[in-house]
């Protein structure tokens, strides 16, 4: 997960489509345009095009334009998108490259939101996820070094953070009303190789 640089003005947040691109942003979007053409979506022409503009983007609103209408909302490389997050008597998931804004609404109604935020750039070093929640859950699944902390106020609404947080790292605050619900953050189990690095690190 990513923070962006903000040295020109603290106070101010960039726009989400405004926030500079890495290599690997570039990347996932050529390997988009990749496939479009071999399965015939673009032609050479228009792939030529297009790949020339992704390797040349230096915004990811710049990069996601190019891959608007090649594939719906779910499977694109890269996913700006600040609309609140919703669901009634169901799912609803964000995972993959996306970019979490400021103030984040979630709503789930009998229902359960998801965010995987172990690849998402974070428009902020303090995002809050405004949420209200009647009958349903949330649940985060973030990286090592991120705190978590639920804020909101809650009426038999349980919670359960195992997160890994570090002293300088981001925070993700949940806020809002949650009732007769649950909510819930993680980090992914390490893998035997971290593990075995964190032991050596403190001996």
């Amino acid at each position: 997960m990513d923070t962006p640089d903000r040295r020109r003005d603290p106070d101010k947040a960039t726009s989400v489509r405004d926030l500079r691109a890495s290599d690997a942003d570039r990347e996932r979007v050529a390997d988009a345009l990749g496939e479009a053409l071999a399965d015939g979506r673009l032609t050479m022409e228009e792939h030529s095009e297009r790949a020339s503009r992704a390797y040349e983007a230096r915004t990811l609103g710049e990069l996601t334009g190019l891959t608007g209408d090649l594939s719906p909302e779910e499977a694109q490389p890269i996913l700006v998108d600040d609309r609140p997050v919703s669901v009634l008597f169901g799912r609803a998931r964000r995972d993959g490259r996306w970019v979490v804004p400021v103030k984040l609404p979630l709503l789930a109604l009998f229902g359960t939101v998801e965010l995987d935020l172990r690849e998402a750039v974070l428009q902020r070093r303090h995002i809050v996820l405004d949420s209200m929640v009647l009958g349903g859950r949330i649940r985060l699944l973030v990286p090592e070094g991120v705190q978590v902390n639920v804020t909101g106020r809650s009426i038999m609404c349980t919670r359960e953070v195992r997160t890994r947080p570090a002293p300088e790292g981001p925070t993700i605050e949940i806020g809002g009303t949650m009732i007769f619900g649950s909510v819930s953050a993680r980090s992914p189990k390490r893998t035997l190789r971290q593990r075995v690095r964190g032991r050596l690190g403190r001996s």
